[in-house]
């Protein structure tokens, strides 16, 4: 249930909204997630989709989250859930977004998704990173600009994790030696506008059969970012890849780098969930 402080507030900013009385009919909750509270909730108006937490608990999030939204959105690229409101009620932090309701897959799903996820990545910037940090999961991204990939994937994304994990001094002597090959390992490319977070579990299938991302940890990074993590938990079918790298071409060899991408949420994972994931990491090191 939605915490009555906070039900008056969200009616109240959708009042504010709407210009009239709005009021919550039913509250359905929706699982998934393991960091935040989330709700349908149906009203006199529309239907919305709600997350919260304790206001406390992870400063900032839903305020980044919704800024990488909207620029996501303003990409007119692929789908992305509207932005209604966003903020902080007393003890509790929210987001509230467009509810999207779920259909089948038409036939052209998987050739759309690419394209307008090559369409998504041709927005670029002058530098490696974004003007707000966010989070990834429930930890802190740093998105300082650097003017090089190397340089913003090595101390923006793999070295904070690595202080974090607090490896194996063998193990991180040989991400030390990685750092130094990565000028030859990733094409030189511009910055390009990612989700940052794309695993299966953050696309759905729209009413209309159409793809639709969300939960968002954006920034301005190397695109392969997002295909590799679209591959480290399966669910993509090779279609995708065919119609983004139709799109986009895709430079030479871009396969065998999806691992080294994937060792940063592969780190994530080591500082979330424990040592499971450390396997992996040791093998694509060793290969490397």
């Amino acid at each position: 249930m939605i915490p009555a402080e906070l039900n008056k507030y969200v009616c109240e900013k959708l009042s504010e909204i709407h210009g009239q009385d709005v009021h919550i009919h039913t509250e359905s909750a929706i699982g998934g997630g393991c960091i935040n509270h989330a709700l349908k909730l149906k009203t006199n108006v529309n239907t919305y989709f709600l997350k919260w937490n304790d206001a406390s608990s992870f400063p900032g999030m839903f305020d980044s989250e919704a800024r990488g939204l909207n620029l996501l959105r303003s990409s007119n690229s692929v789908s992305i859930p509207e932005v209604i409101s966003f903020g902080e009620s007393g003890n509790y932090s929210f987001l509230m977004l467009e509810y999207v309701d779920s259909g089948a897959m038409n036939k052209n799903y998987w050739e759309n998704f690419g394209r307008s996820l090559s369409e998504l990545h041709k927005k670029s910037a002058t530098n490696f990173g974004l003007n707000h940090d966010n989070y990834i999961g429930s930890l802190n991204q740093s998105n300082q600009d650097r003017p090089t990939w190397k340089d913003f994937f090595v101390n923006e994304r793999l070295i904070p994790q690595l202080k974090l994990a607090n490896l194996e001094s063998g193990l991180s002597q040989k991400f030390e030696n990685l750092f130094e090959k990565l000028d030859d390992i990733f094409p030189n490319e511009p910055p390009a506008l990612i989700h940052g977070d794309l695993w299966s579990g953050n696309y759905m299938v729209s009413e209309s059969g159409d793809p639709v991302i969300m939960d968002a940890s954006v920034y301005y990074g190397h695109r392969e970012m997002d295909l590799a993590m679209s591959k480290l938990f399966g669910g993509f079918e090779a279609r995708f890849y065919t119609a983004y790298n139709e799109a986009s071409h895709l430079e030479k060899d871009w396969e065998s780098r999806m691992d080294i991408c994937n060792l940063y949420p592969l780190l994530v994972h080591v500082n979330l969930f424990g040592g499971s994931y450390l396997s992996q990491i040791e093998s694509i090191m060793r290969r490397f």
